[in-house]
C-alpha cells in the first residue's frame, strides 16, 4: 500500500511538472494571428532603399529615426494624397503611437509638399527601380510589452522582366543581399514562396535586424527600436 502511495505521489509530481511546463510554453507561444499582425505592421513601415536609403534604418528610439524614412512611411500609408497638417499628424500617431513626438515640418518635405492653392499637403510619387525590398521573419520572441522580432532582409531583382510583352514568358529573378550580391536565382513561375525558401536556406548570407514592437491596450503594434 505504501509503495502504491509513493508511486501515485511521484506520478502526481511528474504530472504537475508537465502541466506547469506546458503552461509556461503556452504563454510563450506566438499564434498564427499574432504572426500575421506582426508581418502586416512591419510591411507598413518597411520602405524602399532607393527612396529612404534604407528600407528599415536602425534607431534606439522612434523619435530618433531618420526624418526621410519617418515621413515616407506616413506617406506610404495615407488614404489619399491630399491631406491637411492635422491628417498627417494623425496618421503618424496611428502608425507610431502616442510616444511619437516628432513634428511634421510646416513647410512639408521633398515628397509631401504644401500646395498654396489647395491649402493642403500633396504627396508626390517617387520613381522605383526593379528591386523589391523584402524581409523574412526569422524569429519572434514575446516580451513583457510586446515582441522582439528578428528579420532577414533581402532584395528581389526583377530586372529581367523589363520589356517582356508576353506575360506568360518565364524569366530569372535574382535574390540579392543588401549589398546587391546575387545569392540565388529563381524563375518567375516558381511560386510566391520560392524566394522565402531560398532566404531560409541561405539565412547566414543576409542582413538581420531586431525590431522591438510594443502593444497598447487595444493590441495595436508600434515600433520602438530597430537594432
Amino acid at each position: 500500500m505504501k509503495k502504491m502511495l509513493v508511486i501515485i505521489f511521484i506520478l502526481l509530481i511528474i504530472f504537475i511538472g508537465i502541466y506547469i511546463n506546458k503552461k509556461n510554453i503556452g504563454n510563450e507561444t506566438v499564434t498564427a494571428t499574432e504572426v500575421n499582425n506582426i508581418e502586416q505592421y512591419i510591411s507598413k513601415i518597411y520602405m524602399w532603399q532607393e527612396v529612404t536609403e534604407e528600407a528599415l534604418p536602425k534607431f534606439n528610439n522612434i523619435n530618433d529615426a531618420p526624418d526621410l524614412w519617418l515621413w515616407e512611411v506616413v506617406k506610404k500609408n495615407l488614404d489619399n494624397y491630399e491631406v491637411s497638417y492635422d491628417e498627417v499628424k494623425q496618421k503618424a500617431k496611428e502608425i507610431f503611437g502616442e510616444e511619437f513626438t516628432k513634428q511634421f515640418p510646416k513647410e512639408g518635405t521633398e515628397y509631401i509638399q504644401y500646395n498654396d492653392e489647395l491649402k493642403k499637403y500633396v504627396a508626390t510619387g517617387v520613381g522605383l527601380d526593379t528591386l523589391d525590398d523584402s524581409f523574412f521573419i526569422k524569429q519572434i520572441t514575446k516580451t513583457k510589452n510586446g515582441y522582439e522580432v528578428e528579420i532577414a532582409e533581402y532584395l528581389e531583382d526583377y530586372e529581367n522582366s523589363m520589356n517582356i510583352e508576353d506575360e506568360n514568358q518565364v524569366y530569372d529573378i535574382y535574390i540579392k543581399d543588401l549589398n546587391h550580391n546575387i545569392i540565388a536565382t529563381i524563375k518567375s513561375n516558381d511560386g510566391e514562396t520560392k524566394s522565402i525558401e531560398v532566404v531560409k536556406e541561405n539565412i547566414d548570407k543576409f542582413t538581420t535586424k531586431k525590431i522591438i514592437l510594443e502593444k497598447d491596450k487595444n493590441e495595436n503594434l508600434y515600433v520602438r527600436q530597430v537594432g
